[in-house]
């Protein structure tokens, strides 16, 4: 069960990696593009909402991959002092117990997300390129939902001994292969 958790999270990081670059050359591209066309005063309408949109979506992928590194922000002065101190099971207990508040809270989050994009789909109009404003607000609970699995995947991978994650790669590697 926890390789196939380890076999997921580790797609998702691929995939969010992926996703991240195309989307910061897509921004790069469009941003040079306009500010061209702007010297000759002419410019699309619909480049501007677009790259705010990427931008939105940047901003979710990286909270999908500092989430899984371990990299996000955090207050670190309790873990730090057990850490110093050398409790390492306790140390454990309170990443869990963080682990399990921050996907439960994201799972709420995510939720009202959801209920945020239908009101959005049923009374909201096209913002951009035909794109309807619900379908571009969908991005809140999406990028809620693979945050919230990096921490559920995180809450299962630190109480397993023989589960551990390389934080300089964010990839997950089993005892067995060490």
């Amino acid at each position: 069960m926890l390789n196939l958790l380890a076999l997921i999270d580790r797609g998702i990081e691929r995939t969010a990696s992926f996703l991240l670059v195309v989307v910061v050359g897509l921004m790069l591209l469009l941003s040079v593009f306009t500010i061209l066309l702007r010297w000759f005063e002419i410019g699309p309408m619909w480049a501007d909402p677009l790259i705010r949109h990427l931008v939105f979506i940047s901003i979710f992928l990286g909270g999908v991959l500092a989430t899984g590194r371990r990299t996000h922000i955090g207050i670190d002065v309790l873990p730090r002092m057990l850490e110093q101190k050398k409790n390492y099971r306790l140390l454990g207990l309170i990443q869990r117990l963080i682990a399990l508040v921050c996907t439960v809270t994201l799972i709420w989050l995510a939720k009202a997300g959801y209920d945020f994009s239908l009101i959005e789909m049923q009374y909201g109009k096209e913002a951009f390129l035909g794109i309807h404003s619900g379908f571009l607000v969908s991005i809140i609970p999406v990028g809620l939902i693979f945050i919230s699995y990096r921490f559920f995947f995180l809450l299962f991978a630190g109480s397993d001994s023989r589960l551990q994650v390389e934080e300089s790669k964010g990839s997950v590697v089993t005892g067995e292969q060490t």
